[in-house]
């Protein structure tokens, strides 16, 4: 049989996927079961490629094969004689493949282990699984063959005549949860009349696939078309107010066929995520506007299908309304009868008009007006990660991935983009990021890769401006001369009372003489040997640069941050003087994915004018995602060849971030994170700035900090603070 195979797969198949039917027949042979399951796979697989795809064929070999690993042998001959009816009903290689993935946790949940460590006997339900699976997938879809097969197995799996008559459709239960999960309409049942009517009413000729919503990898699984086709959902509810399921098809259909025949792409690069989703409501209501001056009757569709948000239901507080807004938007657009009475809608909704009636729009008309519309009504809170999603669904609308295009270089290597606000104000030697994980209190586990930290070199700017603030402070720093001239180390220091030494104590050895010729016992210990007293301390400043640094001290006329970079300088310079090795960073957040880390001062630096032209640049932004900054500092900090290791953090506030809403989360891992240092040898120390700290600073450092309640005396202050820890 095999050459008239071949010349039937080679009719079907690229010379890839013929290839892999040759291995498919060659591993069916390797399982020792006999002739029979070669010749039915070398029959259907013909039928899998011509309904589903050529990719198919060698999966549905190594599934037979996978079978032939358990106690199921006698179930692959009837699992590969479904496989060419299953095709028919699941024709997208993605469906197939799930219900491939369906037979084997099918086995692998159902044979019967006796001892509880492997299968030893034969699943009674899977034979009759295999037999009604193309019945099964003629009523429901594949999610729905999902549920019901979890059903069974949950309920049945502990009595193997009960799960045999279940999976035969014999059973009471077994019949009723068919016809729970049978409901709907099946695209596979429709497919020929969407055929009809996208070459009728559009002129279109592609081919329609269906995908299943509950094995679609996508997170928010749209219908799409693309090169291939046009996919869309594999059923559709009939909803309560009347519309079916073939109505929702039709919907859905139209409104990609209108995108086919009047969307031109437009480059997505220089607009954000939020310009975006405010171009491509606009840009849906126009092809709405559009398909409903040629076909009036897909309003009554239209508006049935379209969600009616509530106006003022979001408030903006605690979630963000992006969607809200534009969702009504597109809505008081679609119905001349809406209510809402925003002025800003009721301007834009006009404007959209106004733009509609010229004629002969395109995608550019919109475009400007999305971008105008966000600039117009923009909040804070848009930025929030707690995104409102009520009545903002709009089923039938696809998900845009034909409206834009994307800039390559080597498209056009002379195309001009222009720098976004973010790559203006950031430096150009930004590092590839660092994945650290972050601790989840809740569930007592770490989030792995969890934040995302970019480290760079600070920008720069006058380094008098340091030298100013040092001789601002020129009495201050005479008196700390004086606290280093008592700790410089020495050389050597003498240890006295020792047994064993490199010189004779005289004092010590006179008194046990005496102590000898008077019949005392004389003390041994008449030596002196001598120890390097050299400091060997390592030590990284990390500074906090949130928003909160640039509040007003009092009535001083300064900020925070300026009393920071007081503090810093002498720091700095005392340090500098004991000749200890040091860095300084510092950092801030916007979001995980965003943790900026700025390299002020390395280890290999001198204090030196490029060191103070980055700290007099220092600036205030963003938020405080303090354990990412901790561990990365750590990172470096660990490899320091040094006895002593100190992380000194300065801030000003408890870790927060604008993603994140339980405020103790950041609090626990950064406090996890200063076990993770502590177990590196590396101490860590917190200088606290705010008043309020005792709430929150000693849950995460323990009893190693300190508060400056007046935040005038920092420069004096923290210089002290440093010298006491580490004498």
């Amino acid at each position: 049989m095999l050459a008239d195979c071949l010349d039937e797969a080679e009719e079907l198949l690229s010379e890839k996927s013929l290839a892999e039917f040759v291995e498919g027949i060659e591993l069916l042979c390797m399982m020792g079961r006999g002739a029979e399951p070669v010749l039915v796979y070398m029959e259907e697989a013909a039928e899998i490629a011509r309904h589903t795809s050529g990719k198919m064929v060698y999966p549905a070999a190594k599934t037979a094969y996978q079978i032939s690993r358990s106690p199921n042998a006698a179930a692959i001959v009837p699992f590969l004689q479904s496989l060419a009816e299953i095709s028919r009903r699941l024709e997208e290689p993605k469906l197939l493949q799930g219900y491939l993935d369906i037979v084997l946790e099918m086995v692998e949940r159902t044979s019967i282990s006796i001892h509880g460590s492997h299968a030893t006997m034969a699943s009674p339900g899977l034979i009759p699984f295999l037999e009604k699976a193309p019945v099964l997938l003629g009523e429901l879809t594949i999610g729905g063959l999902k549920r019901w097969m979890d059903y069974g197995i949950a309920q049945h799996s502990h009595h193997p005549d009960h799960l045999a008559e279940f999976f035969s459709l014999e059973s009471a239960d077994s019949r009723a949860v068919m016809q729970r999960e049978r409901h709907g309409t099946l695209l596979v049942d429709m497919e020929r009349r969407l055929d009809l009517f996208e070459l009728a009413l559009w002129k279109i000729d592609a081919s329609i696939y269906p995908y299943s919503r509950m094995l679609d990898d996508r997170s928010d699984p749209r219908p799409y078309y693309d090169d291939k086709g046009i996919f869309l959902p594999d059923v559709y509810d009939d909803l309560d107010n009347g519309i079916s399921g073939m109505d929702q098809y039709r919907a859905a259909l139209a409104h990609m066929a209108g995108h086919r025949r009047w969307t031109a792409p437009v480059f997505a690069d220089n607009r954000s995520p939020m310009q975006r989703i405010a171009i491509e409501t606009f840009e849906d209501s126009r092809i709405e506007y559009l398909l409903m001056q040629e076909y009036p009757g897909l309003r009554r569709i239209f508006q049935a299908l379209h969600p009616v948000p509530v106006e003022d239901e979001c408030d903006g507080k605690h979630e963000s309304c992006i969607r809200h807004r534009l969702t009504m938007l597109s809505r008081a657009i679609l119905d001349p009868d809406h209510d809402y009475r925003n002025p800003d809608l009721l301007e834009f909704v006009q404007r959209f008009f106004e733009i509609m009636e010229k004629g002969d729009t395109t995608t550019m008309d919109v475009e400007l007006l999305g971008i105008q519309y966000m600039a117009r009504t923009r909040t804070q809170a848009d930025a929030l990660p707690n995104v409102w999603f009520k009545d903002t669904e709009i089923s039938y609308r696809d998900d845009n991935r034909n409206l834009w295009q994307f800039y390559e270089l080597d498209d056009d290597e002379d195309f001009h983009v222009e720098p976004t606000e973010l790559e203006e104000t950031e430096p150009d030697d930004t590092l590839p990021p660092r994945h650290y994980p972050e601790w989840d209190y809740t569930t007592q586990t770490y989030r792995p890769d969890w934040a995302s930290v970019y480290e760079t070199l600070h920008p720069s700017e006058d380094a008098a401006y340091i030298d100013g603030l040092l001789r601002k402070h020129d009495r201050l720093a005479k008196q700390i001369k004086r606290m280093l001239d008592l700790l410089k180390p020495q050389n050597y220091q003498r240890i006295r009372y020792q047994e064993e030494g490199t010189e004779l104590d005289l004092d010590i050895a006179i008194r046990s003489l005496i102590d000898y010729k008077t019949g005392h016992n004389p003390d041994p210990r008449i030596n002196i040997s001598h120890k390097h007293n050299d400091r060997n301390i390592a030590v990284t400043i990390l500074l906090d640069l949130s928003e909160s640094l640039a509040q007003p001290v009092g009535n001083t006329g300064q900020t925070l941050l300026e009393l920071e970079q007081e503090a810093v300088s002498l720091l700095a310079w005392a340090i500098e003087q004991l000749g200890d090795s040091f860095s300084i960073a510092g950092f801030h957040s916007n979001t995980r994915h965003e943790v900026r880390y700025y390299h002020i001062k390395g280890f290999s630096e001198g204090w030196n004018m490029d060191v103070k032209g980055r700290l007099a640049a220092m600036g205030a932004g963003y938020s405080t995602r303090m354990g990412a900054a901790m561990r990365h500092a750590a990172h470096y900090l660990e490899h320091q060849k040094s006895d002593k290791k100190l992380l000194l953090v300065i801030t000003d506030g408890e870790p927060a971030d604008i993603d994140v809403r339980d405020e103790k989360h950041l609090i626990e891992d950064s406090r996890m994170a200063v076990r993770e240092l502590d177990q590196l040898g590396i101490y860590s120390y917190c200088i606290n700035l705010d008043p309020k700290a005792d709430e929150y600073v000693a849950d995460i450092f323990g009893n190693q900090y300190s508060i400056i309640d007046k935040l005038e005396s920092l420069p004096e202050k923290l210089p002290k603070l440093f010298l006491a820890l580490t004498k």
